[in-house]
């Protein structure tokens, strides 16, 4: 059995710096540089993601959302639990 965890995500691309920055209603609210343009906002929000969790870029993946501001993304390797303790929330 595979271990995973989906999140709701609100993104603001353009942003004048990466971050997370907490929650908005049922979905995390996130900024990121990249515009949304050739899946670049989508790479750095995976890139931010990954780091923030400590976990590897492959282990997360947009399922939901790839060309609109609201997403949902899948993590791969974690619970629920371990996501939002990861998140610090």
């Amino acid at each position: 059995m595979t271990i995973s965890a989906s999140l709701s995500l609100k993104v603001s691309p353009k942003a004048s710096r990466n971050a997370i920055l907490g929650w908005h209603g049922d979905a995390l609210k996130l900024s990121v540089t990249a515009a949304p343009e050739r899946g670049k906002a989508n790479e750095a929000v995976i890139a931010l993601l990954a780091k923030q969790l400590g976990i590897a870029k492959s282990a997360l993946n947009i399922t939901a959302g790839h060309s609109r501001s609201r997403k949902t993304v899948e993590i791969s390797g974690l619970t629920s639990e371990e996501l939002h303790r990861g998140l610090g929330c």
